[in-house]
C-alpha cells in the first residue's frame, strides 16, 4: 500500500477505534502511526490496542508505527465544596496545602514545588485557562491571588504557571510504570510530556535505552527558551498546540509553530504538528474551511505528520476525519507552490560525507528524473538524512530491521520496507530493482539513485551513491 503523500497521519485510538476491523479502516483511510494516550485506559487496553496494530500490520504486511503518549506530571486543585464554586473577578483567593475542601476564598493546591516556583506578578491559570489569577502575594507554603478572569472553579481542574519553570521532572511515578509496561510491549515511539529543559529528555532516553525513540512535546513556554539543546537531543518533536495555546496568548501559537518545524527540519528530526486539528469532526462529518486550512499550513511548512486526537479516539466519524485529512495533504503537496516553499526553505547540508552524499542524492534525482531514492539502512540515520532533503522522489528505505521500518513511518516520504540485507553492490542494485517494481515505485528501464553505507550493515555510514536502471 503505497500513500499519495510525503507527510504522514498520526491517528490516536480510543473506545471509538479499538477493534481489528476499525483499526485497518483507518489504516487504509490514511493512518501511518497509532497513537497510545496513555492519560487514558488501562495497561489491559492498550495491550489490547497494541496486539490489534499489529494484526493490521501482519495482514496488510506494511510497518506500522505505534505511538505511547504519557501523560506526564499533573498539577490540580483538590476538592472544592459541594464540587464547585464561583470565583468572582477582582475577588482574592488563596491556594495552600491545607486538603480541607475549598471555597470562594481558598483552594487546596496539593503541589508544595509550584508554591517554590511562584514570584508575585506571576499568572495562574485553571481549567484550562478559563479562569486566570495574579500572584499577589506567596510563601512556601501558600499564595495570595487576585481573580483577574473568574468563573467556576470545580474539583480537581488544572492548573497551569506559564510563567515558571517548574521544578518537577517531566516523568511522574505513574509515567515510570507506564514507560516500564509500554517498553514491554515493544513499542516504536514514545512521547514525552511536560517537557521544560535538555534535561528532562536526557533522563528519558537513558530509561528507554534505545529500545523506542523519544519524541519531546513542547507544550511549556519554557522549552522554547533551550529549543536547540531539546531538539538535538530528541528522536522527534511534536509541537503540543493545546497546552501550549494554554499558557501563551493565541497569536503567539503560530509563530512557535513554525519556530519549531524550522529548527526541527534543519536538524533533521521529524516534527509533528498536533492538537485540534480536525476538532469539529468529533461531532460533525465535515471540517470547517480554517481546520482545512490549518492541516494544509502545517503540510506547507514541510512538518513531517500531522495528528489527529479525540477525533479518531473518541469522535463519531473517525474514518472521515482520516479521510479528508488524507485528502487535505494528497491536494497541497500537489501544489506547484509546495514544491517552491520546500525548495526555498531547504536547510544547508552539514559538513560529513553522509550529508554530502544524501543532498547529492536528491539533487541527481531531480536531474536524471529518478523515480525514487532507494536507501539502504540499518538504523534508520541514512533514511533520515533522504528525509531532511525534502527530495522531489519518493523514499524508499530498505531495513533489515522492523523495529527501524516502523519508527520510520512518522518521517516525510518514506516508504519503509522490512528486507534481507545485501552484501555486494551488484546485490543491491538488483534487490533495489526488486523492491522498487513490487512496491510501485517504477518498471524496468526507469531509473533509481540509491544510496548506502559500506561495508554493508554499518549503521550511520552513508558513503556510496550510485545511479540504477530498474532490472527485471
Amino acid at each position: 500500500m503505497r500513500r499519495e503523500r510525503s507527510a504522514k497521519i498520526i491517528a490516536t485510538l480510543g473506545p471509538a477505534s479499538s477493534d481489528v476491523a476499525t483499526i485497518a479502516r483507518l489504516f487504509e483511510a490514511g493512518a501511518d502511526v497509532f497513537r497510545f494516550n496513555f492519560s487514558h485506559g488501562s495497561h489491559a487496553d492498550h495491550r489490547a490496542r497494541h496486539d490489534a496494530v499489529r494484526e493490521v500490520e501482519r495482514r496488510a504486511g506494511r510497518p506500522i508505527g505505534i505511538l505511547v503518549d504519557l501523560q506526564g506530571p499533573k498539577i490540580r486543585v483538590g476538592k472544592m465544596r459541594e464540587g464547585g464554586v464561583i470565583l468572582h473577578a477582582g475577588a482574592r483567593l488563596r491556594l495552600d496545602l491545607d486538603p480541607s475542601p475549598g471555597d470562594e476564598r481558598r483552594a487546596p493546591l496539593p503541589h508544595p514545588e509550584v508554591f517554590r516556583a511562584l514570584q508575585p506578578g506571576f499568572d495562574l491559570l485553571l481549567d484550562d485557562g478559563k479562569l486566570r489569577l495574579k500572584v499577589i502575594d506567596c510563601g512556601r507554603d501558600f499564595v495570595e491571588a487576585e481573580v483577574m478572569v473568574g468563573g467556576k472553579l470545580r474539583d480537581r481542574k488544572g492548573v497551569n504557571v506559564p510563567d515558571a519553570i517548574l521544578p518537577l521532572a517531566a516523568l511522574s511515578p505513574k509515567d515510570h510504570e507506564d514507560l516500564r509496561y509500554a517498553l514491554t510491549l515493544g513499542v516504536d515511539w514514545v512521547a514525552l510530556s511536560f517537557v521544560q529543559r535538555p534535561e528532562d529528555v536526557a533522563e528519558a532516553k537513558k530509561i528507554i535505552a534505545g529500545r523506542a525513540s523519544v519524541m519531546a512535546k513542547l507544550e511549556k513556554p519554557a522549552a522554547f527558551e533551550r529549543l536547540d539543546e531539546i531538539v538535538e537531543l530528541s528522536d522527534a518533536v511534536m509541537v503540543a498546540r493545546g497546552d501550549l495555546g494554554v499558557e501563551l496568548p493565541p497569536e503567539r501559537v503560530p509563530s512557535l509553530q513554525k519556530q519549531l518545524v524550522r529548527v526541527s527540519r534543519k536538524a533533521g528530526k521529524p516534527v509533528v504538528v498536533a492538537t485540534q486539528m480536525l476538532e469539529s469532526m468529533i461531532a460533525s462529518p465535515t471540517p470547517t474551511r480554517a481546520e482545512a486550512s490549518d492541516v494544509a499550513t502545517a503540510v506547507y511548512e514541510g512538518a513531517d505528520a500531522v495528528m489527529l486526537s479525540a477525533e479518531t479516539a473518541s469522535g463519531h466519524y473517525p474514518f472521515e476525519a482520516v479521510s479528508i485529512m488524507n485528502r487535505i495533504m494528497v491536494q497541497v503537496e500537489k501544489d506547484p507552490h509546495y514544491r517552491q516553499i520546500m525548495d526555498a526553505e531547504h536547510p544547508d547540508p552539514q559538513a560529513t560525507a553522509n550529508d554530502a552524499i544524501t543532498a547529492a542524492a536528491a539533487r541527481v534525482a531531480h536531474t536524471i528524473s529518478a523515480k525514487a531514492i532507494v536507501t539502504y539502512t540499518t538504523s534508520g540515520s541514512t533514511t533520515l538524512r533522504a528525509a531532511r532533503e525534502r527530495p522531489e522522489v519518493p523514499i524508499l528505505s530498505l531495513t533489515p530491521s522492523i523495529s527501524t521500518a516502523r519508527r520510520l513511518t512518522l518521517a516525510w516520504g518514506v516508504h519503509g520496507v522490512q528486507t534481507a540485507d545485501v552484501t555486494s553492490i551488484e546485490e543491491m542494485v538488483r534487490h533495489a530493482s526488486h523492491q522498487a517494481i513490487d512496491q510501485g515505485f517504477g518498471a524496468v528501464g526507469e531509473r533509481l539513485v540509491i544510496t548506502a553505507g559500506m561495508p554493508f550493515g554499518t549503521p550511520g555510514a552513508t558513503n556510496l551513491l550510485r545511479i540504477a536502471w530498474i532490472e527485471a
